[in-house]
């Protein structure tokens, strides 16, 4: 079945870089509450796990146990440094995805405990539910069909009619191929991975999540290249892979986690998506971003920058475990708070000292590192206006890594950006495999399939035909 899009874009939403600021969307996300998401405020999303346990019928009480305390932590610290609101982000671990119920409870409690605080204090708030991928459990992975899928599906059904605001997800389609494009720095097998595998996964899936969003009154969020380039950017922050494949690699994942938004979904996109500015930029949509605040969950090299078209700022995931101040989600849900009050201020006094924390922001990273550079509010546009004269994703995607590669190239000749001299070499070895891609999908995919291993993922979950002997 042919999954199409119900939205192009073909044109950028934010054209001029005086109107590409953080906490200012051109389509703005209205919730049920009244909260605005892209409406002139930047709001903290806190995101929480469990600490290191089995999760079975045995440790459920526990873990609600856990939850209840973590969600009353967060609300009661958000309600003391008087937040105009907060939205709270609920990774729902696999085997609270795989036994839905065990997700709704979860989501319930949270819910219930939102509307008391709302109630008595007025504090507003949203949950953003995210259910696992677990389709990637099974090896390979069965995409389209199957209990897992059921289960997800099952999942987001019950949590948005129980009340969840947004619905997201980190997905995975293509991602049993990316780890192996990724391991050998093969930007051939990644743009296949994403252009091809992700983004017909992207299609599908979302067709789902927002069709159980109109059902249900849900806000369709938006999706993540976390599996993708947030793995690139681990190896390379480890010495493991250069960091210019994994700022090329991140460019590359733009046509993927653009499917959401031509699927129907209307933001705000998802915090651990480094690719959300130009998500933003093209669809208009408000996103999510996290940076030095989700160094708990990795390191990286882009904490400012991350902040700078942000519309709500995040820590990614911490686990509830005792700091010397409290338990670590509260301690974020803290540190979030300052962040975005710091911003709403600046703001407040006027675009143009949003703008100059902005740019304060990005040019803090962007003469540091490639993933950075590419992150920068000019070269967001710069790229994206590219972009978007594309109408085939495919072909887009390909675009997007030999945009990146030339950026990078005049960054490095213009001294814009620092990149190490051993990693130079990798502008030239990119752009020549890049050059070995044919326009043609099929051509592409004829070629691809003699290279990689069938028996580690299955083409037809993709709507591809093995045509190799």
């Amino acid at each position: 079945m042919d999954y199409k899009p119900v939205k192009t874009f073909n044109e950028l939403a934010i054209k001029s870089l005086d109107d590409f600021v953080y906490g200012i969307a051109p389509y703005p996300v209205r919730a049920k509450n009244g909260m605005v998401i892209g409406g002139g405020t930047v709001y903290p999303e806190v995101n929480m796990t469990l600490p290191p346990m089995n999760i079975d019928e045995s440790t459920m009480p526990e873990v609600r146990k856990q939850y209840a305390e973590m969600f009353e932590g967060i609300l009661k610290r958000a309600k003391e440094l008087y937040a105009p609101g907060v939205i709270l982000e609920v990774e729902l671990l696999p085997e609270t995805t795989m036994v839905p119920k065990w997700g709704r409870e979860i989501i319930k409690i949270l819910l219930d405990k939102m509307k008391d605080y709302e109630a008595k204090y007025g504090l507003k708030s949203l949950v953003r539910c995210t259910p696992n991928d677990t389709r990637e459990m099974l090896r390979p992975p069965l995409m389209r069909r199957g209990e897992l899928l059921d289960n997800i599906l099952l999942t987001f059904e019950k949590c948005a009619e129980d009340g969840a605001d947004i619905l997201s997800i980190e997905s995975t389609g293509g991602k049993e191929l990316h780890d192996e494009a990724l391991v050998n720095c093969d930007i051939r097998k990644a743009i296949f991975a994403l252009g091809v595998l992700g983004v017909r996964d992207m299609r599908f899936l979302w067709s789902n999540i927002v069709s159980i969003a109109q059902k249900t009154g849900a806000i369709p969020g938006g999706d993540t290249a976390c599996g993708f380039a947030n793995t690139a950017l681990a190896l390379a922050e480890q010495g493991m892979i250069p960091r210019i494949f994994a700022a090329v690699d991140r460019v590359a994942t733009i046509p993927r986690s653009l499917a959401a938004f031509e699927m129907g979904a209307v933001g705000p996109d998802k915090d651990c998506g480094y690719e959300g500015p130009y998500m933003k930029a093209i669809a208009g949509v408000p996103i999510s971003m996290e940076g030095k605040t989700a160094a708990c969950a990795h390191l990286s090299a882009v904490g400012n920058i991350a902040a700078c078209v942000c519309d709500m700022w995040s820590n990614e995931s911490v686990q509830n475990v005792r700091l010397l101040s409290a338990y670590a989600p509260v301690a974020y849900t803290e540190q979030l708070i300052y962040d975005c009050r710091l911003m709403n201020e600046a703001a407040a006094d006027g675009r143009n000292y949003a703008l100059k924390v902005r740019d304060w922001l990005a040019n803090s990273d962007s003469k540091l590192d490639p993933q950075a550079y590419v992150l920068r509010p000019d070269i967001v546009l710069e790229i994206s206006r590219e972009l978007v004269k594309e109408k085939d994703a495919f072909i887009a995607t390909k675009k997007a890594a030999a945009l990146a590669v030339e950026v990078i190239k005049r960054g490095v000749d213009k001294g814009e950006v620092n990149v190490a001299p051993r990693e130079k070499k990798w502008l030239n070895i990119i752009s020549s495999q890049i050059e070995t891609i044919p326009d043609d999908e099929e051509k592409f995919w004829s070629e691809i399939q003699k290279e990689v291993d069938l028996t580690k993922w299955r083409p037809e979950e993709y709507d591809l035909k093995v045509t190799s002997a």
